[in-house]
């Protein structure tokens, strides 16, 4: 068995990157509210048609279906940061009871057995954080232990995993809930009449997962149901000056998306050296991999992903299969990866990724 602190081929190394932390529920939730592709486009469409020429966008992000939280006619009207925080708040946090209640419902677990609560979102603001608000409607203890996470966008599942985990190991026996949402359709600003908008809108929906983690050593391990998968490394890679890659601007009436065309063409230049950093760093190589999960920010980043990575055709099937269903929901959606993944049987040593704002790559290895 690996231990706690080499995790690779070299058990003479010591690991900064090394963690050991079981997954012992996952659970994902969506909206009730969809729409299929196609129909959003024509209806963005109305809404851009100086952009008409650039349908082609909505036809091939692989993307058949999206979730969103509001009447439909919300979307067509602007708004203030009040509206919008309103909203946010009331539709985040009923996807994060969904999915806590879920994982704890697979974990046996009560609210109160919870030790450690880490809650991440990007796409809209509390004070008090979405994890205070949350204690309000779950019976958690007083006592837990609360980190609300902001601003690492489609990097945040995997981040926040990875965190999670870190946490998870310096209590054995305890039990921490990682929670992600991400309301994404809640950022459209109809005055937004950029290219980057009317291309954001052909990708990003709404979402929310929960994981429950405890330690590898925990003493009360053989007395659990088997463990969904296990954590046994995390890293990222930042590359400096790439602001405008990805993120947010902050607008009088909300987050203005940034959204570069350059996505694609960084992966694909400069991804295999931070990979191979971070596999280094962790003592793997690519042959110890049984497959990948990537979140799929889109058609066009999985592709330079497969590139780089020389994988088959299909091989990276459980994010294409998330993103034709479900569409690009920032931080869970490589949740959503990682549940299709373990939904599908898959067995072996994977590697979680994502991209996020910085411009920067997060990484998780775990064993199915």
């Amino acid at each position: 068995m690996l231990d706690n602190v080499s995790v690779g081929t070299r058990p003479e190394r010591r690991v900064a990157g090394a963690l050991d932390a079981n997954i012992v529920a996952l659970a994902t939730a969506v909206p009730p509210k969809s729409i299929g592709q196609e129909e959003l486009k024509k209806r963005v469409i109305q809404f851009y048609p100086q952009f008409a020429h650039m349908e082609s966008i909505y036809s091939n992000t692989g993307i058949d279906r999206r979730y969103y939280v509001e009447n439909e006619e919300w979307y067509v009207f602007p708004h203030s940061w009040e509206e919008r925080t309103a909203s946010f708040q009331r539709y985040a946090l009923d996807l994060l009871e969904e999915v806590a209640l879920g994982a704890l419902d697979q974990a046996d677990l009560r609210p109160d057995q919870i030790d450690a609560l880490v809650v991440q979102s990007t796409t809209g603001l509390a004070v008090p954080s979405l994890d205070a608000m949350l204690m309000n409607r779950l019976a958690f203890s007083p006592q837990v232990e609360r980190l609300p996470m902001f601003g690492l966008g489609c990097g945040g599942g995997v981040a926040g995993l990875t965190r999670a985990s870190r946490i998870a190991s310096t209590m054995p026996g305890g039990n921490v809930l990682f929670l992600t949402v991400e309301l994404c359709t809640l950022c459209a600003r109809i005055n937004d009449q950029k290219a980057a908008a009317f291309v954001s809108g052909a990708l990003f929906g709404d979402g929310a997962a929960g994981v429950i983690l405890r330690s590898g050593d925990s003493p009360d391990a053989s007395r659990t149901r088997a463990p969904l998968g296990r954590i046994r490394a995390g890293g990222e890679h930042f590359w400096g000056d790439t602001e405008y890659i990805m993120g947010w601007d902050v607008k009088n009436d909300g987050f203005g998306v940034v959204l570069s065309a350059e996505l694609p063409s960084l992966v694909e230049n400069r991804f295999a050296d931070a990979l191979d950093t971070f596999l280094e760093r962790v003592g793997m190589r690519k042959r110890d991999f049984a497959g990948y999960m990537f979140h799929p920010g889109g058609a066009k980043v999985l592709d330079a992903v497969e590139r780089v990575l020389k994988l088959p055709a299909g091989g990276l099937r459980s994010s294409r299969e998330t993103l034709r269903t479900y569409g690009n929901m920032s931080s869970p959606t490589a949740l959503f990866v990682l549940k299709e993944t373990v939904d599908s049987g898959d067995r072996g040593r994977h590697l979680l990724g994502a991209f996020g704002p910085g411009f920067s790559a997060y990484f998780a290895v775990i064993d199915l």
